[in-house]
C-alpha cells in the first residue's frame, strides 16, 4: 500500500469514527467503498478489525442506554446468518467484490431513505440481524438494516444497541473467515495501524455526540455512501 492510500484510508477512517461515534452508524458506509476503490482486497477484513475497539468504544461509552431485547434478537439472528455471509464472499470472484459492495450500498441508502416509520417487533429484529449477517460478513456493510429499526429511537440507545450487535457480530464473522482461510493477517495489521485515527474521530465523537444533528449527519452518510457506491459500480 502506498503513502498516499495509507493516508487517504486513515482521514476516511478517522472520519467515518467520528460519524458513527456520534451517530451511532456510518463506520461501513463511508469506509467499505473507499477501500473497495482503493484496495479491494481490503474486504470485508479490514473493514471488520477495525470497527471492533470503535464499536467496543462505544457499546461501553453508552451501556446505560442499551435495549437488551431487540440486541438480543438481533444478535441471534446475526449470527445464525454469518455462514450465508461466507457463502457469498465464496461465490464473489475478487476481481466483483468492488461491484458487490458498490450495488450492496447503493441499495441500502435506498432502503434507508425509503423505508417509513415504524415500530419494531421480534420480526423486525430477526429481519435486521439476518441481513446484517449476510451483508456484513461478506461486504464489511451491515449498519443499514439496523438504523432501519432504531432510526426512531433515541440516539444515545441507538448508539449502544447498534454498538453491541456489530460488536458481536465482527468478532463471529472474523473468527469464520479465518476458520475457513477468508481471513487475513494483514487486515488485522492494517486495522492496527490505524487505531490512532479511529482513536482521534471517537474522541472527536465523544465532544459533540450530545450536539450533533443527528438528521443531517444521517443524511451526509447516506449521500456519501451513495456516490462511493456509484464509483464502485461504474469501476471509475
Amino acid at each position: 500500500m502506498s503513502t498516499e492510500t495509507l493516508v487517504v484510508l486513515a482521514l476516511t477512517v478517522a472520519v467515518a469514527a467520528f460519524v458513527q461515534g456520534s451517530s451511532g452508524l456510518g463506520f461501513a458506509l463511508i469506509v467499505a467503498p473507499v477501500a473497495g476503490i482503493l484496495s479491494p482486497g481490503l474486504l470485508p477484513g479490514f473493514v471488520l478489525a477495525a470497527m471492533i475497539p470503535l464499536n467496543l468504544h462505544v457499546a461501553w461509552r453508552e451501556r446505560a442506554s442499551l435495549d437488551l431485547r431487540g440486541a438480543g434478537w438481533i444478535t441471534v439472528a446475526r449470527l445464525a446468518a454469518t455462514p450465508g455471509g461466507l457463502a457469498l464472499l465464496w461465490l464473489i470472484p475478487e476481481r466483483s467484490l468492488g461491484l458487490f459492495v458498490g450495488v450492496a450500498t447503493v441499495l441500502a441508502v435506498v432502503v434507508s431513505l425509503a423505508a417509513p416509520a415504524f415500530a419494531p417487533g421480534r420480526a423486525a429484529y430477526l429481519g435486521a440481524g439476518a441481513v446484517t449477517g449476510l451483508t456484513e460478513t461478506a461486504t464489511g456493510v451491515g449498519g443499514p438494516p439496523l438504523a432501519l429499526v432504531y432510526q426512531h429511537r433515541p440516539p444515545a440507545e441507538l448508539r449502544s444497541t447498534v454498538a453491541v450487535c456489530f460488536l458481536i457480530g465482527e468478532l463471529a464473522s472474523l473468527a469464520l473467515l479465518f476458520a475457513t482461510g477468508q481471513g487475513h493477517l494483514e487486515d488485522l495489521g492494517w486495522a492496527s495501524a490505524l487505531l490512532p485515527a479511529i482513536a482521534v474521530g471517537a474522541w472527536a465523537s465523544r465532544l459533540v455526540r450530545h450536539r450533533v444533528d443527528a438528521a443531517r449527519l444521517r443524511l451526509f452518510v447516506l449521500v456519501f455512501a451513495l456516490v462511493s457506491g456509484l464509483v464502485l459500480m461504474l469501476g471509475l
